[in-house]
């Protein structure tokens, strides 16, 4: 089974499959849980979304499994999406502690479970999914290499890794790396605020690794956010004056530009320079088909609108 109709990090908006799969537990999933899985897939594909941003760790991995039920249930449906999915977390249990593993070995094996999960003989895109800091470089590009020349895997990306990782990892491989997923939404704004509090007082506390972004945008790395809807903080649980302020300002766009305020949160990631692709991850498929015009229409921000808003969830002025 391949998917040659699609390309690695091509798709405008996201469906990350975090929420599917039932409780963050290893009890098993049941036709419940199936059914959901269906629905969500289902909303996000009327809302033009075809790619799916997996992890392995998602529901103890029950989430890539449920997934796969739905892919069996939909003969064809395999070829009309892109499959993402992410590795090098390892949750804790009784035995150890929770902690990363990028050792080649585990990439590999990681990745034949999640295909068997999936129901699928090749993920289109692998990012890793936290820096490793036991990590050796050369074992990870080594099992890269690996698995692309297998056919497993397609492309490859990272996710939470700042632009010397990058590099460091690039020099290593043969095959780009096509994406990088970060948290980056109206309420994780250190990403677009590096650049601005460079020489203040808040530069020391901004925590984003500087340059990052640019570098991507430099060597064709698709920059991901997740986290991009702000677990709701400005479409209904509102909880500061800022996102009161910017919650109103959301809904007064979306009313003129008629759209939903889910949209407007959205399209001010996209309009961004870097074309960032948000991910979305609610699980109810009337939030899904919310993001519908963020997938399907170009972002409809003037430059003002969009600092209107930065300025609104900011709550002070720009320095």
């Amino acid at each position: 089974m391949t998917n040659a109709n699609t390309s690695p990090g091509g798709d405008r908006v996201l469906y990350g499959c975090m929420g599917l799969g039932g409780s963050w537990d290893t009890d098993p999933y049941g036709p419940a849980d199936i059914d959901a899985a269906e629905a969500a897939v289902g909303a996000a594909l009327d809302s033009g979304i075809t790619t799916f941003d997996h992890a392995d760790i998602y529901r103890h991995g029950k989430a890539e499994a449920v997934f796969g039920e739905v892919l069996a249930r939909a003969p064809g449906l395999r070829e009309r999406i892109t499959l993402q999915t992410k590795c090098g977390i390892r949750l804790g249990d009784k035995d150890r502690p929770g902690m990363y593993d990028l050792r080649g070995e585990s990439i590999t094996r990681r990745v034949e479970e999640s295909l068997t999960r999936l129901r699928t003989d090749v993920i289109d895109v692998l990012l890793l999914h936290r820096p490793d800091p036991l990590a050796d470089v050369d074992s990870i590009a080594s099992a890269l290499t690996s698995l692309h020349r297998q056919g497993l895997v397609r492309g490859f990306g990272v996710s939470n890794m700042g632009a010397a990782q990058i590099a460091h990892l690039q020099a290593r491989l043969d095959v780009p790396l096509v994406a990088n997923q970060l948290e980056m939404s109206l309420h994780s704004r250190a990403w677009v605020e590096a650049g601005v509090l460079l020489n203040t007082p808040d530069s020391a506390r901004n925590g984003f690794p500087f340059g990052t972004l640019e570098h991507c945008r430099d060597h064709g790395i698709r920059l991901q956010a997740w986290g991009a809807l702000a677990q709701g903080r400005f479409t209904g649980r509102e909880e500061t004056p800022a996102e009161r302020a910017t919650a109103a300002l959301l809904a007064e766009l979306a009313r003129r530009k008629d759209t939903t305020p889910e949209t407007v949160l959205l399209w001010w990631l996209m309009r961004h320079p870097a074309a960032v692709a948000p991910v979305i991850g609610s699980a109810r498929p009337e939030r899904i088909r919310a993001c519908r015009d963020a997938a399907l229409r170009e972002p409809d921000l003037t430059h003002e609108e969009w600092y209107e808003l930065w300025i609104a969830a900011r709550g002070v002025p720009l320095p």
